[in-house]
């Protein structure tokens, strides 16, 4: 434990120049004022370097780009192979297991050793690989690597140690899956076929062995041709060589009759008796045409043929549709007996498994479940009822079911809030699934000791919101908003321009605010709208209300080419904002007379609000003369103040959520008044105003994978865009007016003490997410949408909101340290905005500075370091926002309600505020909002605050509990608000002696102490990158400040004193997915989007990662395999018994020899010895163990019969000598003995 001590007394600034980067870290006024002396500084620090360290703990969704399947009848789980090398096994309620191949190969098979613990994987690389899964994390413990062959199918038959590996070139080959060595035993393609044959049969796509005889093995080649090798003498028993190419085969459990599948849509049924010819051809869903030919189908892929006990057995295939149904859906078809359904599917099929009552291959299957794999979904369908219900999913496979724009983490929410959403979300269930429980049940999994309430947030493109509960590991939905209900869909006329601006996603979320006490949900759309919900108990008829904020800056003026480099937002700061007029029909209505109307239109009729969150606010944001509205960078929202806050890039607007009026609607350059740190230029006039309609809030469906045709362009295309900015560039007229800004707007009093100002379309556009622009009627630019950002493409487009773009090929002007900005768009304007957030934007990487290494694993971007420039470009955007009891000023003697407001240029503005505190003076008297001349100043955008007492301890912001509106009122106890931790003297000891300010941006964090604004500690995180996020989180009883940053490091400071306590190269940022949705939270947990499909949670504790294992599932529960059944005398007689089979004795190394090395290499496991132990706990040792026991068994027998021989020879030697002594005695008299 480490103590710091600190005397501040009459201290001003503490941070060198070189670590602050500024030139105080005080009042940025000049003018320090006097401040309570502070006491001594006496903070314990409890976190060490070794209460951390950082490891994945699960990972939810959908598998991302799946690509085989398997399933073990004994064991009950489930295996689903990625394109990316990933292995998921699922089970029963939480075990749900995560693998990845080291190589990154794609896995083209997986093969479980039933009830065995095992699994085997055939990837793309040509390697298979044996994974122990008898431990809750599975590992690899053998691997074999073909160097010559390409694997293509594997089969390993029930109870045996061989795998079958049919390759590329026709051969099979055979694997000892305990050894992981070779065969000596290979079956040849040239000895499989007639040596009369003069094609190749093409790779084997089937190997299986006969159930009625488990030493013949069918090789099914492509090109048609099967054959049948019989294992003991070497050679084949019978070839079909088939007009039609193959792609699966299956048999009957008798063994007398196999079914096999072909490219032309076509099943073919062949006995065993008579190959020549098959026995039956059908085309499932091919029409006889008027020659009496068939029409031509699409292949068949799969087909398994199950029989039943007391009905006809299933047929059951994937695809076989006619080519002339153009447009159809993907089909699983179920033919059982003479009825044919035919299930249409979302997504094509990857793959799927029937499940069946027998893990034996001839028995009677009894089929009652099939698992059907799709590229986006997996479902599982009933066979024993004869609708065929699918099964409700036990997993949440539906995350992307529209792409996720956002999410959120909140740990140790309000222990009742779950179980109240639960029972709000179940009433909207869909209905119709089958009743039977989920087939997939293997596994076992126990809730750990250390669980707390736990939800994820995610937002969608669709508008919609999930609420899911993500308590111990698990994740299952709660609870689904819509936000889009609460809009008017566009009709007619309107669905043309307009729909072109918002594109598909108009209500994609940007971003959400929660408050767990008060219930309490804020939602900022894309289309520069905030929703404020309420959760109720009860439904509710109501109106919603709409507020529109003019948020806008003036500009009049053209701007000249070196002019352009340097853009300022010029303001009146006696201007009002006109009373919004009523937005006018957008049908036919041109963009440049656009005004004052919002690009959404709010229901503004009575709406009936079912039990939940209920929509009570609307705040748009509004366009101006043609202008969209620039996105929503920032929000916050406080339940006890009853203030909302949302920024810009334009400025800052401050919503009274409970008397419904914009209490503040002010430029950032307004509320800085004398204390600018900038020197702010003045433009020319402008000649010739364009319209600039052909802005374009583009929606946030073209960042991610979808069916919906939403790739239009790479990012070559943009890096082709850029291109033609130079030239667009040369043909601006250059202005020679360009004068300082007057030092008189600086003095003028009404630049604080106007609450309003008349704030115009600003020049560029602030995207949280994803901005992008089209020059020209019907030209769209829209970012890729299968999220692997190819960084090496990316030039001239970057999204730091004090960042330079840099065009390939331009040089660059000289006009400050964060280099050009781009004004509005008129003639000769690039054609696109530029991105300007840190938290989750493309970033743009100059060739020239930047090594292929680096592009391929970091992000950079150009940036100073100096904030004082003269040339800077001061149009900033509000990054971040808090409500708090603070002091805005440094002579406040006790914390008043305080806006923190945080900038792209790395400023932080206190925004004090006079809140009444009697509920119905609340409700009548308005609030006072008094900015005051506050100024802190650090490296980069701000993008963090939080608050700690004078002990350390976080103080948590003031909020209310919650209170359902919509319940009946009781007269006797009327409903009042009840507020935590907001008083009118909210003077504790701690808080009344002043309290830490902890503020995190790009580059650097620091502490001050309020209310004297001395800079206590300052930490530059890092030089060469920046920061995407940081969070200050509650960890082992203390608290710490963690950051994520764009090279992939995750960094954990203590606070206050901002000691580096882990710095882990953890994550390479390869696409801004990670970047847009990464989080902390409290408990040491972290979350972000690993794929569009998943979400993957970390932990950065020690204590957590020392406690995963049993936070786990077992994957693997010790299971007796179910007996054979008894085929009966004269069954088995008739039948033909299943001769009984030694392959040990085939293909061992006495009787196969050994297989050549050059064809495969074995690459050994975990070389630790926790890998040994592992091997000798995994199946390989267990079945070493069972053959000991064999070998000791049979010593023993062998002991008993050699001692019951001994005995039988003393037996008879005794009875010998009876005899003899009998016959000698016969004939004596009585008295000779």
């Amino acid at each position: 434990m480490k103590k710091f001590r600190k005397v501040l007394d009459g201290l001003t600034t503490s941070s060198p120049a070189s670590a602050g980067g500024s030139p105080s870290c005080g009042s940025a006024a000049g003018t320090p004022t006097a401040a309570p002396t502070p006491r001594e500084l006496d903070v314990h620090e409890t976190l060490m370097s070794e209460h951390f360290h950082i490891c994945k703990t699960v990972r939810h969704g959908f598998p991302y780009q799946p690509t085989c399947l398997t399933f073990d009848p004994v064991q009950k789980i489930l295996a689903i192979g990625t394109r990316s090398g990933g292995v998921r096994i699922l089970g029963g309620p939480g075990v749900d297991c995560y693998s990845q191949h080291e190589s990154g190969a794609a896995v083209l098979q997986l093969q479980f050793l039933i009830n065995e613990g095992a699994l085997v994987t055939a990837c793309a690389d040509d390697t298979l690989h044996l994974w122990n899964l008898r431990q809750r994390r599975p590992a690899i413990l053998h691997s074999l690597k073909f160097n010559r062959e390409r694997i293509t199918f594997c089969h390993l038959p029930f109870q045996s140690k061989w795998l079958y590996v049919g390759t590329e070139r026709g051969n099979t080959h055979i694997v000892n899956v305990e050894s992981f060595i070779l065969s000596g035993y290979v079956i040849m393609w040239n000895k499989a076929i007639e040596l009369s044959t003069k094609t190749h049969p093409g790779p084997v796509v089937h190997l299986s062995d006969s159930p009625k005889d488990e030493g013949k093995l069918l090789i099914g080649f492509e090109s048609g041709t099967i054959v049948m090798w019989d294992l003991r003498a070497k050679r084949t028993d019978f070839r079909i060589y088939y007009d039609e190419a193959i792609h699966s085969v299956s048999w009957h459990h008798e063994g007398r009759q196999f079914m096999c599948s072909h490219s032309d849509g076509s099943l073919s049924m062949w006995n065993l008796r008579n190959t020549a010819k098959p026995f039956q051809v059908t085309f499932p869903h091919g029409k006889s045409q008027r020659d009496g030919r068939k029409e031509s189908c699409k292949p068949i892929l799969k087909v398994e043929y199950k029989t039943c006990r007391n009905s006809e057995p299933f047929v059951i295939f994937s695809g076989g549709l006619s080519y002339d149904k153009a447009g159809r859906r993907p089909t699983l078809t179920i033919m059982h007996g003479k009825a044919i359904t035919v299930l249409e599917m979302d997504h094509p099929i990857v793959e799927f498994i029937v499940l069946c009552e027998t893990p034996y291959l001839n028995e009677v299957q009894e089929p009652y479940a099939v698992v059907v794999l799709l590229e986006k979904d997996f479902i599982v369908v009933d066979l024993t009822q004869s609708n065929f219900p699918i099964f409700e999913n036990a997993y949440p496979m539906d995350i992307h079911e529209s792409p996720v724009t956002c999410t959120a983490y909140f740990a140790n929410c309000p222990p009742d809030i779950i179980p109240v959403l639960y029972s709000i979300g179940a009433k909207h269930k869909k209905t119709g699934y089958s009743h039977k429980e989920w087939p997939v049940s293997g596994g076992t999994w126990t809730v750990g000791s250390q669980t707390y309430p736990e939800i994820i947030i995610t937002g969608h493109a669709d508008g919609s919101i999930k609420f899911w509960d993500a308590t111990a590991i698990t994740l299952q939905m709660l609870y689904k908003l819509k936000t889009s209900k609460v809009f008017e869909k566009p009709k007619g006329a309107e669905t043309g321009r307009s729909a072109e601006l918002v594109e598909e996603d108009p209500y994609a979320v940007q971003m959400v605010s929660w408050c767990p006490q008060s219930r309490i949900f804020c939602v900022v759309g894309i289309s520069a709208h905030v929703i404020l919900y309420r959760f109720s108990k009860h439904d509710a008829n109501t109106t919603i209300t709409s507020l529109e904020v003019r948020l806008q800056c003036e500009m009049e003026e053209v701007i000249s080419p070196s002019d352009t480099e340097n853009t300022v937002c010029l303001t009146d700061p006696g201007g009002h904002s006109p009373q919004p007029q009523p937005p006018s029909p957008r049908s036919n209505m041109p963009d440049s007379a656009r005004d004052s109307i919002p690009c959404l239109r709010v229901k503004d009729r009575m709406i009936r609000m079912p039990p939940g969150y209920q929509a009570e606010l609307v705040v748009q944001l509004l366009w101006v003369d043609g202008e969209p509205p620039q996105q929503i960078t920032s929000l916050d929202l406080n339940s006890a103040y009853g203030l909302l806050a949302l920024g810009n890039c334009n400025g800052l607007a401050v919503v009274d959520y409970l008397q419904k009026t914009v209490i503040l609607c002010m430029s950032t350059v307004e509320l800085y008044g004398a204390a600018d740190p900038f020197q702010r230029l003045t433009r020319s006039p402008r000649k010739n105003r364009q319209s600039t309609s052909d802005f374009c809030m583009r929606g946030l469906s073209n960042f991610y994978s979808d069916s919906k045709k939403r790739i239009r362009t790479s990012y070559q295309s943009l890096t082709e865009l850029s291109d033609n900015q130079v030239s667009l560039d040369l043909e601006r007229s250059k202005s020679p007016t360009s004068v300082p800004y007057p030092s008189s707007i600086h003095n003028d009093p009404r630049a604080t003490a106007e609450p309003v100002s008349n704030l115009r379309a600003s020049h560029y556009s602030p995207v949280f997410y994803l901005l992008d622009n089209v020059k020209g009627p019907g030209r769209k630019l829209s970012l890729p949408t299968d999220l692997k950002t190819d960084l090496d493409h990316v030039n001239g487009h970057c999204t730091s909101p004090t960042s330079q773009p840099c065009v390939p090929g331009r040089p660059r002007v000289p006009g400050g340290p964060e280099g050009p900005r781009l004004s509005r768009r008129g003639p000769g304007r690039p054609p696109f905005r530029k991105a300007q957030s840190a938290a989750c934007m493309e970033v743009s990487l100059p060739v020239s500075s930047l090594t292929e290494e680096s592009r391929e694993n970091s992000f950079s971007r150009s940036r100073s370091s100096s904030v004082s420039s003269i040339d800077r470009d001061t149009k900033e955007a509000v990054t971040t926002l808090l409500f708090a009891e603070s002091y805005g000023r440094k002579s406040d003697a006790l914390p008043t309600p305080c806006l923190w407001v945080g900038t792209s240029l790395g400023l932080m503005l206190l925004v004090p505020m006079s809140i009444p505190t009697d509920e119905q003076e609340r409700m009548e008297e308005p609030i006072t909002v008094a900015p005051t001349s506050t100024v802190l100043m650090l490296k980069g955008s701000v993008l963090r605050f939080s608050f700690l007492d004078c002990a350390g301890c976080l103080i948590q912001s003031p909020y209310e509990v919650w209170r359902d509106g919509n319940a009946p009122e009781d007269p006797e106890r009327p409903r009042r608000r009840k507020l935590v931790n907001f008083s009118p003297c909210s003077s504790q000891d701690a808080i009344g002696d002043g309290h830490l300010a902890v503020v995190c941006s790009e580059r650097q964090a620091k502490v001050f102490l309020m209310p004297s604004q001395a800079c206590l500690y300052v930490h530059n995180i890092t030089e060469s990158s920046f920061v995407l996020r940081a969070d200050v989180v509650a960890v082992s009883n203390s608290v710490c400040l963690a950051c994520f940053c764009a090279n992939g490091h995750v960094m954990i400071l203590s606070l206050p004193s901002l000691r580096p306590l882990l710095d882990v190269h953890y994550l390479p940022l390869t696409d801004m997915r990670i970047a847009r949705t990464f989080c902390f939270t409290n408990g040491g947990q972290a979350l972000y989007l690993s794929s569009p499909t998943e979400i993957q949670r970390i932990t950065y504790s020690q204590e957590m990662c020392d406690n995963l294992q049993e936070m786990l599932g077992e994957l693997f529960t010790p299971t007796e395999t179910p007996e054979a059944q008894n085929r009966g005398f004269l069954k088995g007689f008739f039948g033909g018994n299943a001769q009984t089979f030694d392959r040990e004795e085939l293909f061992g190394e006495a009787a196969a020899g050994k297989a050549s090395r050059s064809l495969a290499q074995h690459i050994p496991g975990q070389a630790s010895v926790e890998g040994m132990r592992v091997a000798a706990g995994g199946a390989v040792g267990e079945l070493a163990r069972a053959r000991i026991a064999l070998d000791e068994r049979g010593q023993r027998l062998g002991e008993l019969e050699e001692r019951t021989a001994l005995m039988m020879a003393s037996a008879e030697t005794f009875s010998k000598h009876a005899h003899e002594l009998m016959l000698k005695c016969k004939d004596k008299k009585w008295y000779q003995f």
